[in-house]
């Protein structure tokens, strides 16, 4: 039986000290078929060990309704065949730019600032979801009795407590239960928790008896020093070494230098420490499950939505392939590799020509919402996304302004997260600030607000908050009561007879009408890695057979999405695009057809 402990100043692995050499790698961010190859990849660049976080949101998107579930245990056995060890990060709470840091909808919706905490409500809910989770991870620890490969032969070497506890809240209470509960259930290997390399952030999110680690993307000898003196001894290790960054929608940011996170890498190696790139290969945010952020020191301003990339710079791009921060990289952790390097693998298979799409059919947003949309409610005020059941999606919210009366200012008050407006059956503006006026309406008239979410905040004090229209629609200063609310979730339409619901029609006359457009890309030959152009597109989400590929936006900066080869399949191929705020004017293979290209570089 293999033994990972944590000694006086290294990692021992039976009886020898040892560096670890680790990458994030999400299996989630990832298409299951190309797990094995993105592997390679890490090994290839010099990485003996692989982190992953895990979303709960994901695999329980509803209170008890467990979508894949198993999916993180064949993820941990590809990692063992792949001659990984695996550091696995269960949270509750993960970060990453995930909705909502990946805790679920329904149970931040009526808990609030109670997630995260002591909280005997949110206690239970984590506990459950830990019973449901652990055992794939029991199972595949490297000290385990019995695993999927023999006694000990597990890959999982670490399991992570909580995460950047620290930058969040200071209750010790919650962090030892976190940690008395992941003993309970089986866990044996070490554990361990993250933070910034701040002492307020350390000690907020440390707890007694377990090894502290920290999270930098420069400045390892500062970071380090800090880290060793919250902790005098033990391993010193820098859990996510932010080699690149992530992107928001409407923002351009100039990528970090390969030379400049080499050197940074080579500094934190040189210290002695083990370390965890984050990321050695991003992936994709599909699904729509990309999350958001407040601008600002305190992360309480404007909203800030990520796009569907997660590319983030790494040494292993979106698309599989070796950058030149992957050679720079190879060469530093060479250095410190036990043995010759794997070779680089071979490029994926991308597609071997152009495909152009032909839109054929469409269908109204107000008839998609009555085809797939939830029950709607009437109230004195809006209700919430979270009230709705609504995770990721759009709700429609519909009030009459009495009259007669004259013109005065329509207002939304406590608007999250962007609404298109429509008077008496006329498009109005598109609005994304908190409080915004959307015209100048006279009584009587009827409105609809249609509200899209752009991503949950997943970090900072504005964590779980909910969405919609929150405060409430004022005509002038009075408040307008009897709203009806109702919501469509994002993955409606990919449930079993969704679409044979839906009336569509033909595409012509569709006017550019936010709808739900179908149509078919043939691929010929075997398909390949592609990229999907939407040009003239505005603002919705993709399909290519009923796998969804995420946001799209003409804001940018991205402009294509990733589609993976296993997507796609050899003849024709069914294309879905949910526009939400209007497609352009269509007609067969003309002007603003969406295309499959082979892959490119970049996003």
């Amino acid at each position: 039986m293999t033994q990972f402990e944590v000694g006086e100043r290294d990692f021992v692995l039976d009886g020898r000290p040892v560096r670890l050499l680790s990458g994030a790698l999400h299996y989630f961010r990832v298409h299951e078929a190309q797990w094995d190859h993105r592997l390679a990849m890490l090994r290839a660049m010099g990485l003996n060990c692989v982190e992953t976080y895990v979303p709960w949101n994901l695999h329980e998107p509803r209170p008890g309704e467990f979508r894949d579930p198993e999916a993180l245990g064949r993820f941990l056995d590809v990692v063992r065949a792949a001659g990984l060890w695996a550091i696995v990060r269960p949270g509750p709470y993960i970060c990453a730019e995930w909705e909502n840091g990946g805790l679920p909808h329904w149970l931040t919706g009526p808990l609030g600032r109670r997630v995260r905490t002591r909280d005997a409500a949110y206690l239970r809910a984590v506990d459950a979801w830990f019973e449901r989770l652990l055992p794939q991870v029991v199972a595949r620890q490297c000290t385990a009795v019995s695993g999927p490969g023999g006694p000990g032969d597990g890959p999982v070497i670490m399991v992570q407590a909580e995460n950047e506890y620290g930058s969040y809240g200071s209750d010790g209470v919650y962090l030892a239960h976190l940690v008395d509960r992941l003993r309970a259930l089986g866990v044996r290997v070490p554990l361990f928790t993250s933070d910034g390399p701040e002492e307020h952030m350390l000690s907020g999110g440390s707890v007694p008896g377990v090894p502290a680690t920290a999270n930098f993307g420069s400045g390892a000898r500062e970071a380090l020093a800090v880290l060793r003196r919250h902790q005098p001894r033990g391993p010193l290790m820098c859990m996510e070494f932010w080699c690149g960054w992530f992107a928001h929608w409407g923002q351009t940011e100039a990528p970090r230098a390969p030379e400049d996170a080499a050197a940074a890498l080579r500094e934190i190696l040189e210290c002695g420490a083990s370390v965890n790139i984050y990321m050695a290969h991003g992936g994709t945010n599909f699904g729509g499950w990309a999350g958001a952020n407040r601008a600002g020191e305190l992360h309480d301003g404007e909203l800030r939505s990520t796009v569907t990339s997660y590319d983030y710079g790494a040494p292993v791009d979106e698309r599989g392939r070796p950058t030149e921060k992957f050679w720079r990289f190879r060469e530093v952790l060479a250095e410190w590799a036990d043995g010759t390097l794997p070779r680089v693998p071979e490029p994926l298979r991308v597609l071997a020509e152009p495909a152009r799409a032909v839109v054929e059919e469409w269908a109204g947003a107000g008839e998609v919402m009555a085809a797939l949309g939830g029950a709607e409610v009437e109230g004195g005020a809006p209700a919430t996304f979270e009230e709705l059941g609504v995770d990721r999606g759009v709700v429609r919210y519909r009030v009459e302004v009495p009259g007669p009366r004259g013109a005065r200012p329509l207002r939304v008050r406590g608007l999250r997260d962007r609404a298109v407006v429509w008077v008496d059956g006329v498009r109005g503006p598109v609005v994304d600030t908190e409080d915004a006026v959307l015209g100048e309406v006279a009584g009587p008239a009827s409105v609809e607000v249609w509200v899209a979410s752009l991503g949950r905040v997943n970090y900072g004090p504005r964590l779980g908050e909910s969405k919609g229209i929150t405060g409430g629609l004022l005509h002038e200063r009075q408040f307008l009561h009897g709203v009806r609310s109702r919501g469509l979730r994002l993955d409606a339409v990919e449930e079993a007879g969704a679409l044979v619901k839906v009336p569509f029609r033909a595409v012509e006359g569709a006017a550019g009408e936010p709808g739900l457009y179908r149509g078919t890309v043939t691929v010929a030959g075997r398909p390949g890695d592609a990229d999907l152009a939407l040009p003239g597109w505005s603002h919705g989400f993709a399909w290519i057979n009923g796998f969804c590929l995420g946001r799209y936006w003409d804001l940018g900066p991205q402009r294509t999405l990733y589609v993976p080869g296993p997507v796609l399949r050899e003849g024709a191929n069914e294309l879905l695009l949910w526009e939400w705020e209007g497609a352009p004017a269509l007609v067969g293979e003309g002007a603003g057809a969406p295309g499959l290209f082979p892959c490119a570089g970049g996003r």
